[in-house]
Parts: C-alpha cells; structure tokens; sequence
C-alpha cells in the first residue's frame, strides 16, 4: 500500500488519535503529517516525534502554528531529525522558536540527508538565527542543501542579518525559492538582494511582498532583471509602494525571459529527436515546432 497522508487542523487530540497516528508513522503508512494548530499535551508530542524519528516514509511534516509551542519541545524535536531520514519539508511557521530554539534544531537540521524545504516564518527568529541558516545554504561545490526556504515575518531580524542572507543566497548552488514576506526589509536590504539573484543560478522564485520597498529599490530590481540572465522567473512586490507601472515592467521582463527559456528547450528536443533538420534554417524549426510536437513535452513536477 502506497503511504498515505494524515491532515489534521486546529483541533484538539486524544490519546487514542495520538496513538493511531504514531502506528501509522512506525508502519511505514504515512507520507505527509500535518497537524497544522492542534493542541496536544507535552507527553502527546514526545510520542508523535518517536514515531517521526521510525518513520522511513514520511516525508512532510507540518506542525506550523504554535505545536512546537516551547523548548523541551523543541529538544524533542531535534532528537528526533537526528533520526529520522525521510523527512525532505518541514515547516514550523508560528512556532516561538527564536534563537535558542534554532540553535538546539540547526545540528540535526544541517545534517539531515534528505530535507530540501524548510518553513521557518514567523518564528520570532534575530540575526543569530539567521547566522544558523545560512549554514543550511552551503556554497557552490559543497553539499548539498535547502532548495525552498521561507523565512516571513521575523521582523527581528537587522540589515545586518539579511545582507548575511543575501551572501549565502548568491553562492549557493542548490535554492531554488525564497519567500521573505512581511519582514521590514526596506530598499537597502532589497538592493542586497537584487544582487543575490543577480549572482544565483538556481533561484527561481522571490517572494518580497510587504516588505517596505518603494520604486526606488523596484528600478534596481527592473534593472537587474533587464540586464542580467538570471534563473529567476516569479518575483513578487505586492503590498509595497510599488507603482503598478514598474511592477508591470518586472513581470514583462520575467515572462519574455521565461518565453525564450522553453523556446530554446523545444528547439533542442527537436533537434535531438529530428537531426534531419537544417540547422541553419531557423524558420522553418520554428514552423515546425509550432505544428504540435512541442505538446508532447512534459514538464517536471515535484512534490
């Protein structure tokens, strides 16, 4: 039987729930694990993260909004990403961590072989979090590490700490999204960044709405996205004082150069499948594709 999923919101567990859903993890019968608000008692929770710790199958564990509600639980926690080795999400937005929390998670996190997306929001997180996180994002050459890292509203976090974050972002080799809403970054922060993604060649999505920018901090951006090939193809500015014009401009940009990107794939499929073709006739490759074989391509998609 294929692992399934357990989705529980806001309530209030019982032993006997507790207990089936721990037979579940320790029988291999569980792939995602959400128990997104839910109020269960300190002895409760040390009982999920043993089962958590047996788990081989599961592979996304949401305990966002206050389930890792203090320190012993966040012990708990650890011990049990140390291991676990199954685990590749794992979001904890909400959750009262701060620094010292982070810092009791980060040796289990950092050495964890399969985590690829981590949900840190809203956690109450400063510069030395941030410090720990960085580690997560190893540089190019290095293992390997976060693909997805969201880090909205800790608005403790300095300049000090995003430009930290901004360096980390640049070198490495594996993120792919980084959602940095409802912090107050500013315009000084958002030119760090823009430098970021002008440096990464994985990052592919930005989210940077309600972060206090302005169309000052938006000119630099349009004019990284311009002037620079970067990966990245969805930025989001919403909530900002943003004229809709450059917004505009923005995702213009990022679309034409998302256009180029699939019709520079389609014609290397058909040329790898159809070496016949002249290679120096370019019209006639595109009225080609155009008649249909580039919807026999299927696009990656990931869980």
């Amino acid at each position: 039987m294929l692992p399934g999923s357990i989705q529980i919101s806001g309530e209030t567990l019982s032993s006997a729930e507790i207990r089936d859903i721990c037979e579940s993890l320790r029988e291999n019968s569980v792939r995602l694990l959400s128990l997104r608000g839910c109020q269960l008692s300190d002895r409760d929770f040390g009982r999920i993260c043993r089962g958590v710790a047996e788990s081989h199958s599961l592979a996304q564990l949401n305990l966002n909004l206050g389930i890792v509600s203090n320190i012993n639980r966040v012990k708990l926690l650890a011990e049990a990403l140390k291991t676990n080795r199954s685990i590749q999400s794992l979001f904890l937005h909400g959750s009262p961590l701060t620094d010292a929390g982070l810092a009791i998670l980060n040796p289990a996190l950092s050495t964890h072989p399969s985590l690829v997306a981590l949900d840190l929001g809203d956690c109450m997180l400063g510069d030395e979090g941030i410090n720990l996180i960085c580690g997560l994002l190893p540089p190019d050459g290095a293992k390997s590490g976060l693909k997805e890292l969201t880090l909205s509203a800790n608005p403790g976090v300095t300049a000090k700490g995003w430009g930290r974050l901004a360096i980390a972002v640049a070198h490495s080799s594996q993120v792919r999204v980084l959602n940095l809403d409802y912090n107050p970054l500013g315009d000084q922060v958002a030119g760090m960044l823009a430098v970021a993604v002008a440096s990464s060649r994985t990052l592919e999505v930005l989210d940077l709405e309600g972060t206090g920018l302005t169309n000052h901090s938006a000119q630099i951006l349009l004019d990284m996205v311009e002037n620079y090939p970067t990966a990245l193809r969805t930025l989001i500015l919403g909530e900002n004082s943003i004229s809709p014009e450059l917004q505009q401009q923005i995702s213009d940009l990022l679309s034409e150069g998302e256009e180029e990107e699939e019709n520079e794939t389609r014609e290397v499929t058909v040329r790898e499948k159809n070496p016949w073709i002249c290679q120096s006739n370019s019209s006639s490759q595109m009225v080609f594709m155009a008649s249909g074989l580039g919807e026999s391509l299927l696009a990656e998609t990931e869980m």
